[in-house]
């Protein structure tokens, strides 16, 4: 079972990143919200970094604005995660060169029309 964190989980449903984490299980994934302020959502214990996951994680996920990407990606790198989705919006020039120079290949694309979810929230 793929394991996946979705960093910038909102435990507010209105939220594309709150859609992800649930779009995410859905399809079976092992989800781990990654949220520095928040303790859960969708009933699942929030991380507040990727750093903290216990064990692999496949998959990372960012809906966070390009300046935290860009923090967050160092994390990601160090983790030693396979593949790095980043939503439309969460992107810029410099997170990608970040990723790239971290030997990271980021897939910029939305996660939930990948998954064939419609991205509208609910």
């Amino acid at each position: 079972m793929e394991r996946v964190a979705i960093v910038g989980a909102s435990s507010n449903r209105a939220k594309y990143a709150n859609r992800a984490v649930r779009a995410y299980l859905a399809r079976g994934f092992t989800v781990h919200p990654v949220h520095p302020r928040e303790t859960e959502v969708e009933g699942l214990p929030t991380y507040r970094s990727v750093l903290e996951i216990p064990g692999p994680v496949d998959r990372v996920v960012l809906y966070v604005p390009p300046a935290v990407g860009l923090k967050v990606i160092e994390e990601v790198a160090q983790k030693g995660v396979k593949e790095l989705w980043v939503s439309p919006g969460a992107d810029s020039p410099e997170l990608l060169a970040r990723a790239a120079a971290l030997g990271l290949e980021p897939t910029v694309a939305c996660s939930l029309l990948a998954l064939g979810e419609p991205p509208a929230t609910e």
